[in-house]
């Protein structure tokens, strides 16, 4: 016997009439050219879903990469709309949701497989939504899902304690002044690391303003060749750049005896050296690492802010209307901390 298609809840006929502004894409690549601003239906929340009126979304790199297309797994079809990172306001909530009720200001993470962050409202599960507390803003909190959670959890891999216990380790944060770097600085500090990083020389005032205890322009002999200025071996080293590849003979001479090299955005010959280095038992190791969000990782960073102990640094705010504009700046790598886009 054929199964019925389930009916629409009433939520979902009422919210279905309802238009809303998003920004989208109906084909892979295009850049900031290739995103269109639509009218298009208010989502309903489902089961286990909160319906969440943006107030901020940050943008990240493995948005405009999805873009470009992360075949044959993102983006699942097209028109997409992209945006992971939302902070809002619940305006209501699907069934079987507890933790949340509307009017709740909350900051949550989409999958990167819908996305839907850059619209007037979205749908997220309540499995990866937290509390945002009256202390952290909107903008602030927003920059935390990908780029706080992927920083944080580098730096348990680089075997940083954030209670700041256990012995010092030496590090060396690369990019630090973008999104992820600029709190891979912070959470090192607080992990009582010492911490060498490498930005522009225009951000290196700013990057010391972090913690960094000692930074160098990657533009320079020095910088190029990742020497500390104390003439320190790193026992980690984590790659923030999204888009420079860095030869192991460059990374090698400046290592631990057992130092880790943490590549967050890995390429093939990132997955081949450290493939190299399992069959030959080598100490030191080149590591590839997709970061993995979990929920309690976010409530601990919101909690961070609230205390005074992270800040959100923000390169550059855009209305939702200009996304495209935020959208840009991103592709050109140079930005300083966030970029958020605003309703």
């Amino acid at each position: 016997m054929p199964i019925k298609p389930k009916s629409p809840s009433k939520l979902e006929k009422a919210m279905a009439t309802k238009l809303m502004h998003a920004v989208q894409y109906d084909s892979y690549g295009g850049g900031p050219a290739g995103l269109k601003h639509a009218e298009v239906p208010i989502p309903a929340p489902k089961k286990g879903e909160l319906l969440v009126k943006l107030e901020a979304v940050s943008i990240n790199p493995y948005d405009w990469k999805i873009q470009n297309g992360v075949r044959p797994f993102y983006p699942h079809k097209f028109p997409h709309t992209p945006g992971t990172d939302v902070a809002g306001e619940v305006i209501e909530v699907g069934q079987g949701v507890n933790s949340f009720k509307a009017g709740d200001k909350i900051v949550t993470l989409h999958s990167h497989a819908t996305g839907g962050g850059l619209a007037e409202f979205s749908v997220a599960k309540e499995s990866m939504t937290v509390t945002r507390p009256p202390e952290v803003s909107a903008a602030e909190a927003a920059g935390l899902p990908v780029a706080g959670g992927t920083a944080l959890q580098a730096l348990i891999v680089a075997g940083v304690k954030l209670d700041g216990t256990g012995k010092q380790k030496n590090i060396l944060i690369i990019a630090a002044s973008g999104g992820v770097g600029h709190y891979a600085v912070q959470l090192a500090r607080l992990g009582n690391a010492h911490v060498t990083a490498t930005c522009g020389a225009r951000n290196i005032e700013f990057v010391k303003s972090l913690g960094a205890d000692e930074v160098l322009d990657y533009k320079t002999p020095d910088g190029e060749a990742l020497r500390s200025p104390s003439g320190r071996k790193y026992d980690a080293v984590v790659n923030c750049a999204t888009t420079l590849t860095i030869p192991w003979s460059t990374y090698k001479p400046n290592l631990s005896e057992k130092a880790k090299v943490i590549d967050l955005s890995p390429g093939g010959i990132t997955f081949f050296t450290f493939a190299l280095h399992k069959i030959t038992f080598s100490k030191k190791q080149l590591m590839p690492m997709i970061a993995s969000p979990k929920k309690e990782e976010l409530e601990y960073l919101v909690k961070l802010v609230k205390d005074g102990k992270l800040k959100t640094v923000i390169d550059s705010n855009h209305p939702l209307s200009k996304a495209e504009d935020g959208w840009g700046k991103s592709i050109d790598g140079h930005a300083t901390g966030k970029i958020i886009v605003e309703s």
